[in-house]
């Protein structure tokens, strides 16, 4: 198979692969909107840093205890994951009808949705200070975020053949 042809089929299996995970990630915070609204109130309330062996830090005057405001945050992530999956599903389908300019384009906005949702949680995390209790967290949305990014450069590669 031609080296064009190897490129082109890696890059749809993995904007496929995209689409399916940003849509899973949508529906499941959508199917568990309650539950999702309870993690990030864990984050927010800054939970974790109240369980024993508790942590005494001045950041813990962060803490937002409002249900209103945790919804609200989910409601900004699930906007933006709908929107990263349906760019994301966009380009996937493009680019298997062979329209690669017109394909990339639209990754790269999924990928944007993506970043922006992304560094929205691991931002949200920092201030919240999720690195002191929440260690996995950070480390899944810095994986995440490392994730989208080689996206974008695998998007966006231009091999010679």
């Amino acid at each position: 198979m031609p080296l064009p042809h190897t490129i082109w089929l890696f890059q749809l299996i993995l904007a496929i692969g995209l689409a399916v995970w940003l849509s899973l990630a949508t529906l499941n915070n959508l199917q568990g909107f309650h539950g999702s609204v309870w993690a990030i109130g864990n984050t927010m309330r800054m939970d974790s840093l109240r369980q024993d062996p508790t942590t005494t830090t001045p950041l813990l005057r962060r803490a937002i205890t409002s249900l209103a405001v945790h919804r609200l945050a989910l409601l900004l992530v699930l906007a933006l994951q709908a929107a990263s999956a349906a760019c994301a599903w966009t380009g996937a389908v493009m680019l298997l009808g062979g329209s690669a300019a017109q394909a990339q384009s639209w990754l790269n906005l999924g990928l944007c949705a993506m970043a922006a949702f992304l560094l929205l949680m691991h931002l949200g995390g920092l201030w919240f200070a999720y690195w002191i209790a929440q260690e996995g967290l950070q480390g899944t949305h810095l994986a995440m975020l490392l994730w989208c990014m080689a996206l974008f450069f695998l998007f966006n590669l231009r091999w010679a053949a």
